[in-house]
């Protein structure tokens, strides 16, 4: 029989093998995830990236993304499994979109992401 400090050095050794197997299986899922994948966003990312683009973006690409399509890109089918080219074509510009690189950080960027990806938070 064990005494009571041995089954709590047990407990113990169990607790931090169970803790150390969930971190490294979320470090292993992180790492396993692809860098193009879209991530699920939060409501408040999502809002955050509504905001933004009503101060950056709707001129062009109208309110809540509707636009006719004809003369600038409609956001509303930019393709969610292309986050990279989303984040290029509003750091370098892309035709008649200017370069927002000094205009917009990386978070503010993010942002718009997670609104358009999320079709304006309808696919959230």
């Amino acid at each position: 029989m064990l005494s009571t400090s041995g089954r709590r050095l047990g407990t113990w050794v169990l607790v931090s093998v169970t803790l150390g197997l969930g971190l490294g299986w979320q470090g292993s899922q992180a790492a396993d995830t692809p860098p193009h994948q879209p991530l699920p966003f939060t409501l408040e990312q999502v809002q955050a990236g509504h905001a933004q683009f009503d101060r950056t973006c709707a001129q062009c690409h109208g309110r809540n993304m509707v636009n006719a399509g004809t003369t600038v890109f409609d956001l509303r089918k930019f393709p969610v499994d292309e986050r990279d080219r989303f984040f290029n074509s509003v750091t370098n510009g892309k035709g008649n979109m200017p370069s927002f690189k000094d205009g917009l950080t990386n978070e503010q960027i993010s942002s718009l992401w997670s609104y358009v990806a999320t079709r304006g938070g309808k696919e959230l």
